[in-house]
């Protein structure tokens, strides 16, 4: 037994045989008491250390303890959608372990800078705050997803195949007017590389594939399975590497057959490429529906890119935009940026508790994450909110007041188009070369209306989506982790939501400060009174041609 006897006003740590002992053994146990009591203090701190750890285990929720220790190798990290997954996974998942981001090199600028510069985005701005010391646990790896095998060197891949057990395929170019030979290279090759390197990755444990809601928009009613592809994913890699650029050109067209674009098209090819090579590998297929900008997490309101719906508000408010070619009736299936990335993360959880409960089962989840039917949202009331805050913290940057409308009629839209569009940016443009300037009105038009043509076909058409798994995913979280890694469409406030939204695109995509809000205010106020008085000098104009060609009409029957 160990007794605790006093000496010298401290307490040490000395064996108790249950026998009295000579004078010598007493000195020689003196001599041994540094030793025991160093055994002794060791032995409590690694039992205090045990149970610290388990304790801190224990307080992690299921989808922490998930991601605690493990290596993620994410693809497309410097993406929109890539930006927000990194972030979170740093700041809500605690002993999660490095985290390698593919990043090819990009306008004279290394891995390293492009990194480096990834983290200046006012998004990871809380990250900072709360984790300070994040950035040890990135990775960086070279590497180019149009390239065979991502462009990865064999050491990084050897790194890769050791260390990494969670995979994110984020990676794709969601141009959906982009070339199709490039096209197929990232959206299609690129899969099929990144599953080839999952097979030989012996501590995987969950791999999933972003694909989108509308990889298959052919079919009116979505369910989250998989459907036959428009063409073979390997025969049409090794028909275009066969053909040159303008070849390839000629027949886009034909291979897209039902498909709108290369985007949707590749994304069809590249989920048949998973469902037919898979081959027992834990990958699940995640089908976000049209993400916009972020709900709650880290900061409401961010964005980073113009497209879809972002590009309509943000040309609207600017006084660019006046039509677009629309249902207003019809549903407009988006999605928030940080619920998206919530339900991913938790989706890779359950394809590993999905693996794990079925280990000789070939089945791979697919996830349909929309909003449709949960939480429906038109695409009038879309813009009937983005007006609504959008009046009320207009941009010093706007070139005109906001007038814009859906329009379902495709005549009445051309109409506007020629009249309100093209018109004006020619008589702008006219006035520019008259003072001696460069114009330019036309050629953002241009750049408007090709954004418009491809939007057209979402926004005239509508679709069922099933979300069955995605529902049951949300039940099989514990309270904390549905809190934490909040992902039910069914909650989302939309009028709370677009205030932030419209305050998004303001301060992240125009970049117009809130300072700058009274200003902008002014000049609102001012072109709402020329906007105001140029529609009563056309709407008398407009009487007076009419009052001539009725009366001439009546002089010429009389």
């Amino acid at each position: 037994m160990v007794e605790v006897l006093e000496s010298g006003g401290q307490e040490v740590v000395v064996p108790d045989s249950g026998r009295s002992e000579s004078p010598a053994s007493t000195v020689a146990a003196a001599y041994s008491m540094p030793k025991l009591i160093e055994q002794q203090i060791l032995q409590n701190q690694e039992q205090s250390v045990s149970s610290s750890a388990d304790q801190a285990v224990q307080e992690l929720t299921q989808l922490q303890q998930f991601y605690a220790g493990q290596k993620i190798f994410i693809t497309g990290g410097t993406g929109f959608l890539g930006k927000l997954l990194i972030e979170k996974l740093l700041r809500s998942c605690p002993g999660v372990g490095f985290i390698y981001l593919l990043v090819r090199p990009k306008k004279g600028k290394d891995v390293h800078q492009r990194t480096e510069e990834l983290f200046d985005d006012p998004l990871f701005a809380r990250l900072k705050e709360e984790q300070p010391k994040f950035r040890h646990q990135i990775v960086a790896i070279s590497g180019d997803c149009s390239l065979p095998s991502l462009g990865i060197s064999a050491v990084d891949r050897a790194v890769l195949l050791r260390e990494v057990s969670i995979v994110f395929h984020v990676a794709a170019t969601v141009r959906f007017d982009e070339k199709l030979k490039l096209a197929v290279a990232i959206n299609v090759q690129s899969p099929r590389d990144i599953l080839n390197l999952c097979k030989e990755m012996p501590q995987l444990k969950a791999c999933v594939h972003v694909s989108t809601a509308y990889a298959n928009c052919i079919r009116k009613q979505i369910e989250e399975k998989f459907y036959d592809a428009p063409i073979d994913g390997q025969k049409l890699i090794s028909l275009l590497e066969c053909m040159d650029d303008k070849m390839v050109d000629d027949i886009t067209r034909p291979i897209l057959g039902k498909w709108p674009n290369t985007y949707t098209f590749t994304k069809a090819v590249a989920e048949d490429i998973i469902r037919q090579e898979a081959d027992g590998t834990p990958i699940g297929i995640f089908r976000p529906a049209i993400v916009i900008s972020t709900y709650q997490e880290p900061i409401r309101g961010w964005i980073d890119n113009m497209y879809g719906p972002t590009g309509v508000v943000a040309g609207a408010g600017t006084g660019l935009l006046r039509s677009l070619h629309c249902d207003g009736t019809l549903k407009a299936n988006v999605v928030p940026g940080d619920m998206t990335v919530n339900a991913l993360i938790a989706s890779a959880w359950d394809v590993a508790q999905t693996k794990q409960n079925n280990k000789h089962s070939n089945d791979i989840p697919v996830y349909n994450y929309v909003s449709t039917d949960d939480n429906p949202l038109t695409w009038d009331q879309l813009k009937v909110m983005s007006a609504k805050y959008g009046l009320d913290i207009p941009t010093s940057r706007a070139v005109w007041y906001y007038s814009f409308r859906n329009t379902k009629s495709k005549i009445v839209h051309l109409f506007y188009i020629y009249f309100l569009h093209l018109l004006p940016a020619l008589l702008v443009d006219a006035v520019t070369l008259c003072v001696g300037k460069q114009p330019r009105m036309l050629k953002v038009y241009k750049k408007i209306h090709k954004f418009m043509d491809v939007l057209n076909y979402f926004t005239t058409q509508e679709w069922s989506f099933s979300n069955d798994r995605v529902n049951s995913l949300i039940d099989k979280l514990e309270p904390k982790d549905r809190s934490m890694f909040n992902m039910d469409m069914r909650k989302v406030i939309w009028d709370t939501y677009f205030q932030n939204y419209v305050r998004g695109i303001r301060l992240y995509l125009i970049k117009d400060p809130i300072e700058t809000l009274p200003q902008a205010r002014i000049k609102w106020q001012r072109m709402y009174w020329i906007h105001q008085t140029l529609k009563a000098l056309l709407g008398y104009a407009l009487l007076r041609f009419s009052w001539f060609a009725v009366s001439w009409v009546v002089r010429v029957l009389a």
